[in-house]
């Protein structure tokens, strides 16, 4: 097909999403709508999935009805609908799944179910055109973990989280610290204003030779700070929060542009013709950790490139996109058997690991 255009739906989390776009050789986003849900989470410190399913069956016709809109594309002017059927929270998936199901029976479209960490993964080529094979690291709510795209379905983990994703371990500490929720722009703002040596937080598995991380003894370490600063009575000042923010942000920082080295060096090891590494996911939107990730490639010689922030978050048009990858490389479309998948790893062959195939925190 020399031109095409496709519906992108997205209800993993708690963000629900659709756009439209096209592809006539080069790509072009339409449309890209996001409903959020932080207020209803608000009160309770983090997304609650029942609430979350409810929000996005109440509002996903409503975000395809305006995505379509404002592309002014009708339903018969599209090839395909690519929906997110995992990994995620399964019933914010089931509503996204059956919504797809519904149009797709309705106008006979092509049904593709797709991989949400595909989407992120395949974001890079959307807004960058990386060739293939690409360093990849996916950073995200859930999610930490160093892939090799050698294809739009073919990827190579070289390492991840083994608890704790750094987007997790950001809203926990946030919590701990008494910033709001998300995590991730509360302690950036808060760093920025803080003094990352105070406090000696380790910086977990930092030597270890493999592209593994962990950073869920990173938050038991911040506990401990926190609290030695309260045991004598005293408040928790502002200037302690920004510099526990600071040391916190810092130790992330210096783990992950430690593993990218590790993981740069396996990567160039495949003698890439246009070699180049990307980050993506919401946690890439920090500026601290994408310069440290950016030194790194260019210490390696390795072009570096990280999409803007709304296609880091979790977004539609990232779907839509990997669906237009995948009908370009003749894959066959799913039919309304297509069922909602809670988890589901990109690198089928790898052993599973806690942050490579499952979605819980917000991005």
């Amino acid at each position: 097909m020399s031109t095409l255009t496709v519906l992108g739906i997205e209800s993993s989390c708690d963000d629900t999403a659709a756009a439209v776009l096209r592809w006539d050789g080069v790509a072009h986003v339409l449309s890209s709508e996001v409903s959020g849900q932080t207020d209803l989470h608000a009160a309770f410190g983090g997304v609650v999935p029942e609430i979350a399913a409810r929000a996005h069956a109440e509002r996903l016709d409503l975000m395809v009805e305006l995505a379509l809109q404002n592309a002014d594309v009708a339903l018969d002017g599209l090839d395909a609908i690519a929906v997110t059927s995992g990994p995620g929270l399964i019933g914010g998936v089931v509503s996204g799944v059956m919504c797809a199901k519904g149009l797709s029976a309705a106008t006979r479209l092509p049904l593709l179910g797709i991989n949400h960490l595909a989407g992120h993964a395949l974001t890079p080529r959307l807004t960058d055109a990386l060739a293939f094979p690409y360093l990849l690291l996916l950073v995200s709510g859930g999610h930490c973990q160093f892939l090799i795209a050698h294809g739009p379905d073919s990827f190579e983990r070289l390492g991840g989280t083994i608890d704790d994703a750094p987007g997790e371990a950001f809203d926990k500490s946030a919590r701990l610290l008494g910033l709001p929720q998300p995590g991730g722009p509360a302690i950036e703002q808060a760093a920025q204003q803080g003094d990352e040596d105070r406090f000696a937080l380790p910086r977990p598995l930092l030597r270890d030779a493999h592209c593994d991380m962990s950073f869920s003894g990173l938050k038991t370490a911040l506990l401990r700070a926190r609290d030695s600063v309260l045991q004598d009575g005293s408040r928790l000042m502002r200037e302690d929060v920004n510099d526990l923010a600071a040391g916190f942000q810092a130790a992330i920082r210096d783990v992950l542009a430690a593993k990218t080295s590790r993981a740069l060096q396996a990567y160039r090891a495949l003698s890439p013709s246009e070699p180049a590494f990307a980050v993506a996911g919401g946690v890439a939107a920090n500026e601290v950790l994408r310069a440290a990730l950016a030194s790194e490639a260019e210490k390696a010689g390795v072009r570096f490139t990280a999409p803007p922030l709304a296609l880091c978050t979790d977004n539609a048009a990232m779907i839509a996109w990997a669906g237009i990858e995948r009908l370009r490389s003749g894959e066959p479309a799913d039919d309304l058997t297509l069922s909602a998948r809670p988890r589901w790893p990109l690198d089928r062959a790898a052993t599973p690991m806690l942050g490579s195939g499952k979605k819980g925190a917000k991005a």
